[in-house]
């Protein structure tokens, strides 16, 4: 397992699917690393371009690090901006859309392979 990845050097994915919702417009993710307990995520959002509201069995931590977001989890609904950050409970529902462009960080554990939650394309 690599301790290090360097951002240019890592592979984006283009999401279509993730807990077997379709998702609508340009999300791009890179898997930055990935440990025994956790995994982390850079997802680029297109404006207008989300997930429709969907259930992980895994707690999510999320950090915008540029851009603008809507994120609904549970019942509620807010704009997180660069330097906001929310968590996903396991087993709640939640959704995200790009207000503007936006790039937010991901941690999500426990860890689980990718391919488990996402249907992705290169």
């Amino acid at each position: 397992m690599p301790i290090q990845a360097k951002n240019s050097e890592v592979s984006a994915r283009s999401i279509k699917v993730v807990e077997g919702k379709e998702t609508h417009g340009d999300i791009r993710m890179k898997l930055m690393m990935s440990g025994d307990q956790m995994n982390m995520l850079e997802i680029k959002y297109a404006p207008g371009a989300g997930a429709p509201l969907h259930i992980h069995q895994h707690e999510t931590v999320c950090y915008v690090v540029e851009g603008k977001v809507r994120i609904t989890v549970g019942e509620e609904v807010f704009e997180l901006g660069a330097g906001d950050s929310c968590i996903h409970p396991a087993g709640i529902p939640h959704g995200i859309e790009g207000v503007e462009q936006a790039t937010v960080l991901e941690i999500k554990s426990p860890a689980q392979a990718i391919e488990q939650f996402l249907g992705t394309t290169s």
